[in-house]
């Protein structure tokens, strides 16, 4: 952990990578603040950089991401908002995962659990939305397709997830005339599993049988520990890129 202290001020502790690049984009913070300038994403990259990042990029702008990601948790330790951070990190991570196709989720649906689909009325969904925020796919391509009711529905999502982007996600439910607590929505506890560990208990209490079940997250660990719960009569969907 790195202590952040900026002109004899101490903000907190964050991880700090010992890169020249995690180094730039502290100095490029530092000096913003010092300058009172107002901070917005553009202090990292420059104009056409920004433009060439709402295209696909080789190698999935791996280190613009880091970037933008260390911005964004400075801003978080700083006080300073990162509304511009979040939406650009957002787009790059969409942009490269459908690599410049319309991301259709019934597309991208694949049943993970058996070589051939068995009748099924019921419908539920596991939602690891601070994985996949996709609010309008979600709503076009599963919920509304396959009428999904709220109360079979279930959304979690960590406090650092929810103080980065509730806002924003509300913004987009509120389009649908919903809000996170229209669903079976828990807000857990901090940690790197913990999210996936409630989303799966909630499945796991149900023990569904007969049911289409469609998991969205592109967590790889997630996807498998679902498989190994799910009963043989269930349908599973996992997201697959």
């Amino acid at each position: 952990m790195q202590k952040i202290i900026i002109y004899q001020k101490y903000y907190g502790s964050i991880e700090l990578a010992n890169t020249p690049e995690a180094a730039r984009v502290f100095s490029k913070v530092k000096s913003a603040l010092g300058a009172g300038k107002v901070m917005e994403i553009g202090l990292l990259f420059p104009h056409y950089k920004l433009k060439a990042l709402t295209s696909y990029q080789k190698g999935s702008a791996r280190q613009e991401l880091e970037d933008i990601e260390l911005y964004i948790q400075l801003g978080t330790l700083l006080k300073f908002d990162v509304t511009d951070a979040v939406k650009l990190k957002n787009s790059i991570e969409l942009t490269n995962d459908i690599a410049h196709n319309h991301y259709n989720i019934t597309k991208r649906l694949t049943l993970i659990n058996k070589p051939k689909m068995t009748p099924s009325k019921e419908h539920y969904l596991f939602w690891d939305i601070e994985n996949f925020s996709n609010i309008g796919s979600m709503f076009n391509d599963v919920i509304e397709k396959y009428d999904i009711p709220d109360n079979r529905i279930y959304v979690v999502a960590n406090p650092d997830s929810l103080y980065l982007f509730k806002a924003e996600w509300e913004a987009d439910l509120y389009d649908y005339k919903k809000t996170l607590n229209s669903f079976n929505f828990t807000k857990c506890d901090h940690g790197k599993n913990v999210a996936d560990d409630v989303l799966l208990a909630s499945f796991k209490g149900l023990t569904l049988r007969n049911a289409n079940v469609y998991l969205m997250t592109f967590d790889r660990e997630l996807k498998e520990r679902f498989t190994e719960a799910t009963d043989v009569t269930n349908n599973l969907f996992i997201l697959e890129k």
